[in-house]
């Protein structure tokens, strides 16, 4: 019996040899393995994500800006700084708190 592997390497040999296009061959071992999931090898390149302009303009913000690294974006003091400021208070709030009902005998499960 032969696994997967063993009928892969052999398919994609006999398409070397035959210098018959990869996809092609896939396409005939898995039926549902179309054109579009095999790769492509285009000689342009792929559009930017962002334009370059909007690029260059970022960066000439963050570099002209003097703080920290991690605060230089418009939400990393919210994140840097608030939420760990507010996770601390809570935290020191439930202990105090447990700390007094410890300490008064309130809150007790009989």
């Amino acid at each position: 019996m032969q696994t997967l592997s063993h009928i892969l390497c052999n398919a994609l040999l006999t398409a070397a040899a035959t210098r018959e296009p990869r996809s092609s061959v896939l396409g005939k071992i898995f039926p549902r393995y179309s054109k579009s999931m095999a790769p492509s090898y285009s000689s342009e390149p792929e559009p930017p994500f962002r334009p370059r302009e909007k690029i260059v303009e970022k960066q000439r913000y963050f570099q002209s800006v003097h703080k920290p690294t991690y605060l230089k974006g418009r939400y990393d003091v919210v994140i840097s700084v608030a939420i760990p400021l507010a996770l601390a208070t809570s935290s020191m709030f439930l202990a105090g708190r447990g700390i007094y009902n410890m300490s008064h005998g309130i809150g007790k499960k009989e």
